[in-house]
């Protein structure tokens, strides 16, 4: 009898639009064979000749590793690109992972469980009840079908089963009384890496993989929404960077021996400003620091991540050139008079005060979400780790889009400053009609799905 799996071919490439995905395309008479074998390391369908696999922990090349040589052991033909195999072949660690105590190994095997339940949430398997922020992370209360309940701690490859419950009504119950005010209903928010994975997935739905082998399938078309502007996309960090030291010469612009870094100094050198060129999403993109003389300790400090509109950190840079960096701060004494003056702009706009224990917030009205909050806890100490002031935009200032995060001493001129570009100022969005397929919880264009190539030709990816 003839061995129908030598005339099956895999093709394996890293996806175009999402360089840490892996695409498989199966050529051949009987493919379920090459089908099984790959879902079994966690590829998906998208067509009856196409497969995905796409991973929060960004080890896809890994697995598809396992997969190549468990197709060659059943006797099928596996041809990988060099783009591939050389993501395959590098040797990489997790940079500042939390468990520093595990090995290469065994932190596969915590993303492993991870992924797990990862795809038992977008499965349906694991529904979630409750989510909550414990200061450091995500946690969640949910149930698996027809099995035990579970609380969940962590994002994306850190997430872990933390306890678990023989009732719903047991974690549900647990878990308000561990989290109190913090609780809120459903699933978190999906994080910046599981969007990505959602977009992976979704950029080759299987209506589209018959069609772009003729004729391609264009995006719906995007327009921009003029928006407030804690609602607006990032814009160009580089730009204003490279603008306001045109514009303020009295700052010196140098790089530090990381060509990712830039250092932005006033020529008193009592005001400092870093740039890190590499950030993207919720990373830190900038990362400020004042000081009352050359040789004193740090008088205040702030972070700005990279999805900020850049109309926020100009309105922090533009106090910061008028000298308003070393203005009045927050005091014991005079602490009640400092937050009223600070935020002055967001109470003239009528934003909603409330008042939680130890957090002051300011909520913008209106169908979209931002707001200021101070955090009376940690202007309790002037060198507190915590910071004082936390601007946001986004679902919650617990997990924001953006965020832009001030220590204790900042001046109550600098913050009003923010706070009035909050208040009144306005910036742009790029919308994108949603196409048809699954839905994403952020309005994104969906890429069209690669035409198959010829065994053995595939597209590489740029670098």
């Amino acid at each position: 009898m003839p061995n129908e799996a030598s005339d099956v071919h895999v093709d394996l490439a890293l996806h175009p639009q999402h360089p840490s995905a892996v695409i498989a395309y199966l050529y051949g008479p009987q493919l379920h064979t090459a089908r099984a074998t790959l879902a079994s390391e966690g590829f998906r369908s998208v067509t009856d000749t196409t497969m995905l696999l796409v991973r929060i922990d960004h080890e896809e090349p890994y697995y598809a590793n396992i997969a190549a040589n468990l197709l060659r052991d059943a006797g099928i033909t596996v041809h990988i690109t060099d783009q591939l195999q050389e993501e395959i072949d590098t040797e990489w660690t997790w940079a500042n992972h939390p468990m520093t105590w595990l090995d290469r190994d065994e932190i596969r095997l915590v993303s492993a469980e991870a992924q797990k339940i990862h795809d038992d949430i977008q499965s349906g398997r694991l529904t979630i009840h409750l989510h909550a922020h414990d200061g450091h992370t995500t946690v969640a209360a949910g149930t698996y079908q027809h099995a035990e309940s579970v609380h969940l701690h962590g994002e994306n490859h850190l997430r872990v089963v933390s306890n678990t419950y023989d009732t719903p009504g047991e974690a549900i119950t647990d878990f308000q009384r561990l989290y109190g005010d913090a609780v809120r209903p459903g699933p978190a928010p999906a994080t910046d890496t599981e969007l990505q994975a959602a977009q992976a997935l979704a950029s080759l739905s299987p209506g589209e993989g018959a069609s772009t082998a003729d004729t391609p399938v264009e995006p719906p078309a995007a327009k921009t929404e003029l928006v407030p502007v804690y609602a607006a996309d990032p814009g160009d960090h580089e730009a204003l960077l490279n603008t306001f030291l045109e514009k303020h010469p009295e700052w010196e612009k140098y790089r530090t021996w990381e060509d990712s870094t830039t250092v932005a100094n006033h020529e008193s050198l009592t005001m400092r400003a870093l740039f890190d060129h590499d950030a993207e999403g919720r990373e830190t993109k900038w990362t400020f620091a004042a000081y009352e003389t050359p040789v004193s300790d740090r008088l205040w400090h702030g972070t700005a991540t990279a999805s900020t509109p850049t109309a926020i950190v100009s309105a922090l840079l533009d106090a910061v050139a008028a000298e308003n960096a070393w203005g009045r701060s927050l005091s014991t004494s005079a602490m009640e008079t400092a937050i009223t003056e600070a935020t002055s702009p967001l109470t003239d706009a009528e934003w909603k005060h409330t008042i939680d224990g130890r957090y002051i917030t300011w909520e913008a009205p209106g169908p979209q979400e931002g707001g200021v909050q101070f955090d009376a806890f940690a202007a309790q100490k002037a060198d507190s780790p915590l910071p004082a002031w936390t601007i946001w935009g986004g679902h919650a200032v617990h997990q924001p889009a953006w965020a832009l995060q001030l220590s204790v001493n900042a001046p109550a001129d600098l913050v009003q400053h923010i706070a009035f570009e909050m208040a009144e100022g306005q910036g742009t969005r790029l919308v994108r009609p949603a196409a048809d397929g699954p839905a994403l919880r952020t309005a994104q264009a969906r890429a069209p799905v690669p035409a198959s190539p010829p065994a053995g030709q595939l597209p590489g990816r740029s670098r």
